[in-house]
């Protein structure tokens, strides 16, 4: 006899939730639109991360010259923990037609490439700071507590994902209980990344700009832009993450036969 609370679950674990074709079609409407403004955002902000760095901050090295090797720290940061990991919360929403378990290796895979952008990230600040003379202290700003405590939540919720829906996986109902769980605390990461990025750029605009920074300079309008343009890259990020209607909605090739 077949257990019908099991069944359920893994029915929606799968995604297999019917919908009319014109339920899928109202779904959609405005999506497209929206994501193109927030890939446009994205492509922009990291374009103009390297024109600050690569110009204003006189381009990049590594451990020749700290103030040049810390300059890979906010470029990676913005690659990594803001727009692929964007990209890597929606590729449950742009890849409609790829297999479910396809998208879960390639969020995984994504994630990983993130972790490797955010240690060279972090080596790079930490030189920055050991390396020039006299050394500068580490941690004592809220930037670097928010950004450091982003960056572990994200870790964990990359382990824990994979444990959960992938290597070994968990069984069914453990994985419906803990899917709420996980997106909101992938979101919540996501969000920390954007406030992390915005207090490192208003820190690094008073260090390096001084005074300047009140005078309207070239340089401190572009960082101010930047800031802009991430609070509505991440704001546009989330709402398409978050938005029910815009769900990927299941595929036949997703289905698994349930048996007695």
């Amino acid at each position: 006899m077949s257990n019908y609370p099991y069944e359920y679950a893994r029915c929606l674990d799968m995604e297999q939730i019917r919908e009319s074709p014109q339920t899928h079609a109202h779904s959609m409407e405005g999506f497209f639109p929206l994501l193109s403004l927030t890939e446009g955002c994205g492509a922009l902000i990291i374009i103009l991360v390297a024109v600050w760095t690569g110009h204003y901050r006189n381009g990049f090295s590594w451990t020749h010259d700290p103030k040049l090797e810390f300059n890979w720290h906010p470029l990676l940061m913005t690659i990594g923990m803001v727009f692929l990991y964007a990209n890597a919360m929606l590729i449950y929403r742009t890849q409609r037609d790829v297999r479910k378990r396809r998208l879960k290796l390639i969020h995984a895979g994504i994630m990983l490439f993130i972790v490797l952008l955010t240690v060279i990230a972090l080596v790079a600040v930490f030189d920055s700071h050991n390396l020039v003379i006299p050394p500068q202290p580490n941690m004592y700003s809220l930037h670097s507590w928010i950004g450091m405590t982003t960056v572990i939540l994200f870790c964990c919720q990359w382990l824990t994902g994979c444990i959960t829906f992938l290597f070994p996986g968990l069984q069914t109902p453990l994985r419906i209980s803990y899917m709420p769980i996980h997106v909101y605390f992938g979101v919540g990461a996501f969000v920390g990344a954007i406030i992390s990025c915005l207090l490192g750029l208003n820190e690094k605009a008073i260090f390096a700009l001084g005074e300047n920074y009140s005078a309207f300079v070239g340089e401190g309008m572009l960082i101010n832009f930047i800031g802009l343009l991430l609070i509505i890259f991440g704001g546009l990020s989330v709402y398409l993450v978050t938005q029910e209607r815009y769900r990927r909605l299941p595929r036949a090739e997703d289905e698994v036969l349930l048996s007695d």
